[in-house]
């Protein structure tokens, strides 16, 4: 159990996680919060990461900061991708290390696993088969960020920890067309098609893939869960066990949306990995479990971004 009277980092507290970390940490009493904008701290930069730990030693970190987007902002700055992510995960966990650290989670990505790892994809599938190549960047970045985790473990006996969430979304998600995931895309198109007196919905590729999705309020609380109860070197995968394809999201979507949009498939658009279901079976084990529906989860997110469009 983690002592709420000692200091934790929440490294990338403006993102979707960080900000959902933020809003549990206030619910649980925990005022010991230690955070820095971009701006204020650069992750990529060695010299001010070991400065900032240095002044401010804190005891628990969790590594939510990185450069996230879809398939398009993947495809299109494969470069900054790695790098980015690279030097956020180097910097930070070397620094944990080095100013004695109690605990550090990692937050790595379901897009790890092998492009055709067995379904459901189990923690053990990890470096068993190629990845995917619209992301492989990002992916090659976080699975360093969880072999650090696991080398300064077994090297230096640091109680540092991974996790591998599956897709997010919910309130403060990224909307932009241009690098967002699929969900919170779609929900923006489908809401500006029925504010502009459309009848389709265009939906990039087949619509027959599939993927799983979590409302970044659960990963926020399992987060904290592992922090307080797992100090295994394994990763463990957070999601809710169940999936469903893109024609199926989109179609909850335009429910959600009240638009009435026929929808449209564009073939000349990746699909990306088939299938992505986490087995959720290691963290179902240790007595945690997703709690939002994602219709739920949906009707509050759209929510939030009509709140946010007035």
């Amino acid at each position: 159990m983690i002592d709420s009277s000692k200091s934790i980092y929440i490294a990338g507290h403006r993102g979707l996680v960080g900000r959902s970390l933020m809003r549990a940490l206030r619910q649980r009493g925990h005022g010991n919060v230690i955070i820095r904008t971009s701006a204020e701290l650069d992750l990529r930069d060695g010299r001010a990461t070991g400065e900032f730990f240095a002044k401010e030693k804190p005891n628990y970190v969790i590594v939510a900061a990185a450069k996230v987007g879809g398939i398009y902002a993947n495809n299109t700055y494969p470069a900054q991708f790695i790098y980015d992510n690279l030097a956020i995960a180097s910097n930070t966990i070397h620094q944990a290390y080095v100013h004695g650290v109690e605990k550090l989670l990692f937050l790595g990505s379901s897009c790890i696993y092998p492009k055709y790892a067995p379904q459901p994809m189990s923690e053990d599938c990890l470096l068993t088969g190629a990845l995917e190549p619209t992301n492989e960047p990002y992916a090659i970045a976080k699975i360093a960020g969880i072999k650090l985790c696991e080398s300064y473990r077994r090297e230096y006996g640091c109680n540092f920890i991974s996790a591998m969430p599956t897709n997010l979304y919910g309130p403060g998600d990224n909307f932009d067309l241009a690098n967002s995931h699929v969900l919170p895309a779609l929900l923006r198109k489908a809401h500006e098609a029925k504010m502009q007196g459309q009848h389709r919905l265009s939906v990039w590729g087949s619509g027959r893939v599939k993927r799983e999705f979590l409302h970044v309020d659960d990963l926020a609380e399992a987060c904290l869960f592992l922090m307080d109860n797992y100090d295994g070197r394994e990763t463990v995968n957070v999601g809710t066990g169940v999936d469903l394809s893109i024609r199926e999201l989109a179609e909850t979507i335009v429910e959600v949306v009240g638009g009435g949009l026929e929808l449209e498939f564009d073939s000349s658009k990746p699909d990306g990995t088939p299938r992505k279901l986490l087995d959720v079976d290691r963290l179902a084990s240790l007595g945690w479990s997703a709690s939002i529906g994602l219709r739920q989860g949906i009707e509050s997110t759209y929510a939030w971004y009509l709140a946010q469009s007035k």
